[in-house]
């Protein structure tokens, strides 16, 4: 896939911009708090519907303004696509594909697919489970768009079930609460083992491939294993019983949940397990070894989503080869050669070499205003 243009009206700090895509890749080159990373998000909104780095549409939307919106033409094996994300300050968001609007903004999601790869991903081996579900459900939702239905209903049912837990905090009634309850629980477990049953498949898939990237940057001296470790402790002979086991779970947990007002149980808790040589990445080693985990993870998103949708997605690479040493920096610099179109963010050019410059794009970002070279 071939991303041809891109419009920015009122998007950040971008008042009204167009971008003709020419190379494979692009370099967009300026000073810090340009409006370089903002180029990227406006990609990666189209691709997943979501920003990694904020989660309220009224942020992207420019001071004073009600709309901001996002276009961009798309190339594909199969077509050309139009694709329109018209974001709202005090109101929800909107979708259009070749100027027709979509209701269910799912079926918006898979016609443009993009790997984003930023200096904030270092957070997934240093930070907290919640950044790794995060990361999980956002690779999830580009090969299964219907995935970000799924997800959505969860929430929907945890947060209405932790509003009821809530509201029942000081019942001393125990049992007529837990009977109300029940009608919550089983939408719980209905909508949380989809999760778990998504999340553990992608991770089968993701895992190997990770492995084989991390085993061959790191000269074979390190040993990856990514493991999903859902909340409910399963067995590999329970999968297909994972709603009883959550329904179990939950009975187990629910003095506990009645005395805290929250749930305990379910896929908002779920981590994403780490380790090289068989120790937790989180404590091993160096920083230049946790980037190494990050950048393997980063090269089998784009491979495995290249399986799946039998086209290679863009990447977008956010700031991110100041944060490698040469060593890896050319690695990745390998991997991709012209098989993703590739846009990448820079304060210099002094990391490339001249091969790389002749045949890149390059773009002058100043102000939230592009100028070419």
């Amino acid at each position: 896939m071939y991303l041809k243009t891109l419009n920015l009206r009122q998007f950040r700090n971008y008042q009204d911009q167009n971008v003709e895509f020419n190379a494979a890749k692009t370099i967009l080159v300026g000073n810090n708090a340009q409006g370089k990373s903002n180029l990227l998000e406006a990609v990666e909104l189209l691709a997943t519907l979501r920003s990694h780095r904020i989660t309220r549409d009224r942020d992207l939307v420019q001071e004073g303004k009600a709309i901001a919106q996002i276009n961009a033409t798309l190339e594909r094996q199969t077509g050309v696509s139009d694709l329109t994300l018209t974001l709202r300050r005090n109101g929800r968001r909107s979708v259009a594909l070749n100027g027709e609007s979509i209701r269910r903004q799912m079926d918006f999601l898979g016609v443009l697919n993009a790997v984003q790869f930023s200096s904030l991903d270092l957070e997934l081996v240093r930070g907290g489970p919640e950044g790794r579900r995060n990361w999980l459900d956002t690779l999830l939702i580009q090969l299964e768009p219907v995935y970000a239905h799924i997800l959505q209903q969860y929430n929907h049912v945890l947060r209405q079930r932790n509003a009821f837990l809530k509201r029942h905090l000081e019942t001393l009634d125990a049992t007529s609460l837990q009977s109300e309850l029940v009608l919550w629980d089983a939408q719980l477990a209905t909508t949380g083992t989809r999760v778990i049953r998504r999340r553990d498949r992608a991770i089968q898939r993701l895992a190997p491939i990770a492995s084989a990237w991390h085993a061959s940057i790191s000269g074979s001296t390190e040993v990856l294993q990514i493991k999903y470790l859902p909340n409910i402790p399963l067995e590999d002979n329970q999968k297909e019983e994972v709603q009883q086991v959550f329904l179990a779970k939950i009975q187990q947990r629910a003095i506990a949940e009645m005395h805290q007002g929250t749930t305990l149980v379910g896929p908002h808790r779920d981590e994403i397990e780490l380790t090289i040589n068989q120790t937790p990445a989180r404590q091993y080693g160096s920083q230049g070894q946790q980037r190494t985990l990050v950048l393997a993870l980063k090269l089998a998103e784009l491979q495995l989503i290249e399986e799946v949708v039998k086209e290679p997605p863009l990447l977008l690479l956010d700031d991110v080869l100041a944060e490698l040493d040469l060593s890896r920096q050319n690695q990745l610099l390998d991997a991709i050669q012209d098989r993703f179109q590739t846009l990448i963010t820079t304060t210099h050019l002094g990391s490339f070499d001249s091969q790389w410059l002749k045949s890149s794009q390059i773009l002058f970002v100043k102000a939230g205003e592009i100028i070419p070279n």
